[in-house]
């Protein structure tokens, strides 16, 4: 049998750094990816651009991943977003804060982050088997002995599962974590998609495929009642809604989804008071008294939208603009500011950005990423329980917890 005294499952964000960070403690470690190649998820991330972070102060950023988020502070305290961005400037690669404080390589490429980290493998002298996916973890006594690979029994003092949640699956990510975590008696939270667009029943969404929207915002309503809201960008699918905010509302959406009927609803013109946007729908109506009321509409709405809401409001297309009736004006302005669509569903898992779910945090200790049943096992990534927005969150905890394990690994491998 061959020994390696720390083994790493999964080659993602947080399986490389931890597995770096395991070496740096002077331990010998082996890193495992089932792919051909290291960080395949990583290198499409962000559109191929890779948001590294993102530079809300620690607070607000917890509050993106809801009731969740305290489980990370004590990961954040030890290796946060400063951290972060310096870990990837002193090897080479600079960085650009953009809208809404999100951090990019300043070459927007994420190949490069994934060559970086490659590196820092290298340079603490990692052992990396590609296309070797694991086949069990091997445990004596409540202690970690070992991973079977291939038949072959490898010996170690403590395992790293990095092995990602169900999202983007032709990267690798088919949940094999979640199997070895329950072989090894921990509860695994049903997984299920996270930051994922979202199905709306009604046909006319059809018509609108391609519609990008900017400054609008988006409410989500269970028995009338409001209980998401964003303002931002957001997409029209084939299917249904897509788009910065549909991603973040996603997770609240699929969860209220479980209770019963969900409702979605855009304000085009949230940056305006409802009585000031009346007045200035009543100037358009009659400065453009001779026109039809369809043409009016290009003053207020993009071309795309303009179809479906002369179907929806019933008013007859040729109609004069200044034959438009109070009532009708009013069902207008009704559109304007809540034009509502039912959720039929998310779209599947294997389309998810992350994954909503996973290993359970009370059987994880925050302070060091260790398995509260297993000695010498130790969780990082999508893996866990843990789902942030999108806008940098998800890598940024994907990070920590991989520096953390892999810190604490390194720790307890040398105290042995």
């Amino acid at each position: 049998m061959s020994k390696a005294r720390i083994i790493v499952i999964g080659a993602g964000p947080s399986g490389m750094m931890a597995a770096g960070r395991a070496a740096e403690h002077g331990c010998r470690v082996l890193l495992l990816e089932k792919m051909e190649r290291l960080g395949s998820k990583l290198a499409i991330t962000g559109k191929g651009r890779c948001n590294i972070t993102n530079m809300e102060e620690m607070e607000s950023f917890l509050e993106h991943y809801g009731t969740k988020g305290k489980f990370l502070r004590n990961c954040f305290a030890r290796f946060f977003s400063g951290d972060l961005i310096d870990f990837f400037e002193t090897r080479g690669i600079a960085t650009v804060v953009e809208r809404g404080r999100r951090v990019f390589p300043s070459s927007n490429d994420a190949e490069e982050i994934v060559n970086c980290l490659h590196r820092y493998l290298l340079a603490h002298r990692v052992e990396i088997r590609t296309g070797c996916p694991a086949d069990a973890i091997l445990v004596k006594d409540s202690r970690i002995c070992g991973v079977q690979v291939d038949g072959e029994d490898i010996r170690c003092d403590g395992v790293i599962l990095a092995t990602g949640g169900l999202s983007y699956p032709l990267t690798g990510s088919t949940g094999d974590g979640y199997r070895f975590a329950q072989d090894l008696g921990h509860r695994v939270r049903k997984p299920g998609p996270g930051l994922v667009p979202i199905e709306i029943e009604e046909d006319f969404i059809k018509s609108m495929k391609g519609l990008s929207l900017k400054n609008v915002e988006l409410s989500a309503l269970a028995n009338g009642k409001v209980f998401c809201r964003r303002f931002g960008e957001m997409l029209f699918t084939h299917f249904g809604i897509s788009g910065p905010i549909v991603l973040t509302m996603s997770r609240e959406i699929v969860e209220r989804l479980r209770k019963g009927k969900v409702i979605v609803s855009v304000n085009f013109k949230p940056a305006l008071a409802r009585e000031i946007l009346e007045k200035r729908l009543l100037r358009e109506l009659e400065q453009y008294g001779r026109m039809k009321w369809k043409n009016v509409l290009k003053h207020l709405l993009p071309a795309a939208a303009i179809d479906v809401f002369v179907l929806r409001s019933g008013i007859p297309a040729a109609k004069k603009a200044s034959e438009v009736s109070r009532e009708e004006r009013h069902q207008l302005l009704q559109s304007l500011t809540a034009f509502t669509m039912t959720v039929k569903g998310p779209r599947p898992i294997d389309e998810a950005i992350i994954t909503d779910g996973g290993v359970a945090l009370d059987e994880i200790d925050p302070y060091s990423m260790q398995s509260r049943l297993v000695k010498g096992l130790f969780f990082c990534g999508e893996v866990i329980d843990i789902a942030g927005d999108t806008g940098g969150y998800n890598l940024q905890a994907a990070f920590s917890t991989g520096y953390l394990a892999g810190e604490s690994a390194g720790r307890l491998c040398g105290s042995l």
